[in-house]
């Protein structure tokens, strides 16, 4: 039995969790609030870094404006990819018309880009907006790569 760190999408708290339990609809400890509800967290320049590299589990981020058509037609699609791979994937969604310092640092040059980070690193990036079925692809193709 062994547990993993999981950062509340709510109250940015790093909660300790069996493993084999997050499937179970843990709640956070410090928010009660569930940790996982099937909807991307909404990182800001205070808890990106907090969610990037606290949760053990992969933090996918959709980096995105509100102004970018594409990004807004794939809203609907990354949550119907979030309640298909969470637990297993954290996903987020970062506005980077608000927290653009951040979208710099990581060299976004255009939107939507969804980045997908384990244990703090990058471990892959794709441009242009994609529909459910095809972000569910991509993530498992990547994270398979990623531990062979």
């Amino acid at each position: 039995m062994s547990d993993t760190k999981i950062v509340c999408p709510q109250c940015a708290a790093t909660n300790l969790l069996p493993s084999e339990r997050l499937g179970d609809g843990p709640r956070c400890g410090k928010c009660h609030e569930a940790i996982f509800s099937a909807h991307p967290a909404q990182l800001t320049a205070g808890t990106f870094e907090r969610h990037i590299t606290r949760n053990d589990i992969p933090v996918l981020v959709d980096f995105w404006a509100p102004w970018c058509g594409p990004c807004l037609a794939m809203a609907p699609a990354f949550e119907e990819a979030a309640a298909a791979l969470e637990p297993g994937v954290r996903f987020a969604k970062l506005n980077t018309e608000d927290e653009q310092m951040i979208g710099a640092q990581h060299g976004i040059r255009s939107i939507p880009t969804m980045v997908l980070f384990r244990g703090g690193q990058e471990i892959a990036r794709q441009s242009g907006a994609m529909m459910a079925g095809d972000i569910v692809r991509w993530v498992n193709s990547q994270l398979s790569q990623s531990t062979s």
